[in-house]
């Protein structure tokens, strides 16, 4: 960590924040100080978290570091994804309608539908007997 960040950005997905900073590098990952691949088990995750910096074009050129609490795995790689993509309209403003298009630079509203009372659930029931 010699180099000062070009970038720092915040993404949030679900419950998961993620901070990311961007510097010029050879395009090395570190989340939470684990290497990348070790954070991110899936393909699926690491393919997630990459898109923004494939769709920019610029993949081996930013080395990612960044720090994630609260959600799950998933919900993390898509906080990652976001605040990534929104270091990459901070750096090159051109990015900007690509990023757009592909979806990556809005907040996904999606969260978890809250428990009723008298219900197991947010909708779920106890099963009815008649008699």
């Amino acid at each position: 960590m010699a180099t000062k960040p070009l970038t720092q950005t915040t993404g949030r997905r679900k419950e998961a924040v993620a901070r990311a900073r961007l510097r010029p590098g050879n395009g090395t990952h570190t989340i939470n100080g684990k290497a990348f691949d070790a954070y991110f088990t899936t393909a699926m995750q690491r393919m997630t978290v990459t898109e923004a910096l494939r769709v920019a074009g610029v993949e081996e050129a930013y080395d990612v570091d960044a720090t994630m609490h609260g959600g799950g795995i998933s919900g993390q790689a898509g906080a990652l994804r976001m605040a990534i993509a929104r270091s990459l309209v901070e750096l090159d403003p051109e990015t900007r309608p690509a990023l757009k298009k592909a979806g990556l630079l809005t907040r996904d509203p999606r969260r978890k539908e809250t428990k009723k009372y008298g219900l197991v659930k947010a909708r779920k029931a106890k099963q009815y007997t008649k008699r």
